[in-house]
């Protein structure tokens, strides 16, 4: 009984894991086409990024939720893999991981943590002064200003070369990511290898259209 009840846990784990996932792969989606919008108009980019940060619902209602889904994502993710560690208390004699499963397979959480951190810088350089500009100094409102402030981001090579460096393990997190999280919430039929065709495709075009466009403004800043 006990035994059965652990392995429902788990399950209900891993769902709500893949649940979380698939939430934050669809803003990362949502995130990747506004900031490609920069490399073609500054206007459009401008006011795209003002009605997002100025609209109530996405303010008070999807943004909390945003953050809340990244912190239960990464905190399900560390609860996994000690639960997933515990369950192998005798290490293999000799573990030839590579032979079985890919290295973002086996490196789940280093590439979490990473992409973790820069979630961290993120939200330090854009969503703190953001918020300190419109509700701690009260400042007025500027629609033009969203463009500068994300081409200057980038005019450090050195945050430019860590910002893509991130997105090259975000790729290789989503590669796996995508697929399994789809499979931990029963999708497995006929459309299971076009979602996983659709998934490596996601996971290269998002994470490096990301790179393109750090790159871009890097290089014409």
């Amino acid at each position: 009984m006990a035994k059965s009840a652990l392995l429902k846990s788990s399950i209900a784990k891993k769902v709500a894991m893949a649940l979380s996932g698939i939430f934050l792969m669809l803003f990362l989606a949502q995130h990747f086409f506004i900031n490609m919008t920069s490399v073609f108009s500054s206007d459009v980019f401008n006011s795209i990024s003002h009605f997002m940060g100025n609209n109530p619902l996405v303010q008070f209602v999807i943004q909390p939720i945003l953050i809340v889904g990244v912190i239960f994502h990464f905190i399900m993710g560390f609860v996994l893999e000690i639960q997933n560690r515990n369950a192998r208390p005798i290490a293999y004699a000799k573990n030839n991981g590579a032979a079985n499963s890919s290295w973002a397979s086996r490196n789940m959480i280093i590439s979490g943590l990473v992409i973790l951190a820069f979630l961290c810088v993120h939200f330090y350089d854009f969503w703190f002064p953001e918020m300190v500009y419109k509700y701690v100094e009260g400042s007025p409102l500027n629609e033009t200003r969203y463009f500068h402030e994300l081409a200057e981001k980038f005019e450090s090579p050195v945050r430019t070369a860590l910002y893509c460096i991130s997105f090259v393990l975000l790729a290789l997190h989503l590669k796996h990511g995508f697929s399994s999280s789809f499979q931990s919430v029963g999708f497995n039929n006929k459309y299971s290898r076009g979602l996983r065709t659709f998934g490596l495709a996601f996971a290269f075009i998002v994470p490096f259209g990301f790179i393109f466009i750090a790159l871009f403004h890097h290089f014409n800043h």
